[in-house]
């Protein structure tokens, strides 16, 4: 069941996740699209340069249980909320496709202060407790 990495049925359920939290934050921010980013504490309006970033980078998750699982189910790992952080875009430009546990690593190194370390240490805990979880569930299917 090995095979090549392709986004398709990942990125049909990134743009589901994304619209709901779109609409959820633009309730809370009273017809503004309003988030504090996921990395920095800071808040985000609609209008700054925010991105949705996995904090599991897809093609890492697809790689690693491609062998167990479909795309699609695939596709629900890599997108389950816990995954998808709201960040400013620099922010997950520096981080690209990098496994989130090497990159909070460079960040400490860097001594980036922007970014601050027990809030993505956070994120990662819980994303990565949220994905076990998926894959549990799916398995039982």
């Amino acid at each position: 069941m090995s095979r090549p990495y392709h986004r398709g049925e990942i990125n049909k359920a990134f743009e589901k996740i994304k619209a709901q939290l779109h609409a959820e934050a633009v309730l809370k921010g009273r017809g503004t699209a309003f988030y504090i980013d996921t990395y920095t504490g800071g808040k985000l309006w609609g209008g700054d340069p925010y991105d949705y970033d996995h904090i599991f980078p897809s093609e890492l998750i697809h790689t690693k249980y491609k062998d167990e699982f479909s795309d699609q189910e695939i596709a629900e790992i890599v997108n389950i909320r816990e995954n998808i952080a709201v960040t400013l875009r620099s922010i997950n430009q520096s981080k690209g496709k990098k496994n989130p546990e090497i990159w909070i690593q460079e960040v400490r190194q860097t001594r980036n202060e922007s970014i601050k370390v027990d809030l993505v240490e956070k994120a990662i805990q819980h994303a990565k407790q949220a994905i076990e979880k998926k894959k549990d569930l799916l398995k039982e299917k």
